[in-house]
């Protein structure tokens, strides 16, 4: 089964990071930051920090899992996160320099509902679960600073 990692990263101005992919004949849609586990990954939230510095050359703190979701094939893990550091043009992911990948763009969005609603988050099933605890306040605004 593969695995993927991914992160609601949070600012310290409450705001969230998101990829907005630009692909030829697709609508444009958006996506955490993230990707799969790899066999030498020590840990699951070692393979995040990991995508999350080859994405945005990025340093997090990772508060808890926040959301899974599985299918046959695949198990996609959503952990919450704060964010202190990045820097979109010091990526160094492999996707980045692949042809026909099309173009990834680093947001910052308001982590509110009118902010998700303002984009298309892909999967849905985790733009309905942000949604939900936005409304709720179980985020907790990114936890402890």
């Amino acid at each position: 089964m593969i695995e993927r990692v991914r992160a609601v990263l949070v600012t310290a101005d409450d705001t969230m990071l998101v990829i907005r992919r630009t692909r030829p004949g697709i609508p444009e849609y958006w996506v955490l930051p993230g990707g799969g586990v790899e066999p030498d990954d020590e840990s699951r939230e070692a393979a995040l920090h990991r995508e999350i510095h080859e994405e945005i050359a990025g340093k997090a703190d990772i508060i808890r899992l926040l959301h899974a979701m599985e299918s046959d094939d695949e198990r996609q893990l959503f952990y919450l996160a704060r964010i202190a550091t990045w820097s979109f043009e010091d990526r160094t992911g492999p996707e980045f320099s692949a042809e026909g990948r099309g173009e990834y763009a680093l947001e910052e969005i308001p982590l509110t509902m009118e902010g998700l609603d303002g984009i298309d988050l892909k999967p849905e099933e985790i733009a309905h679960v942000l949604r939900g605890a936005v409304s709720t306040g179980s985020l907790g605004n990114g936890a402890p600073r």
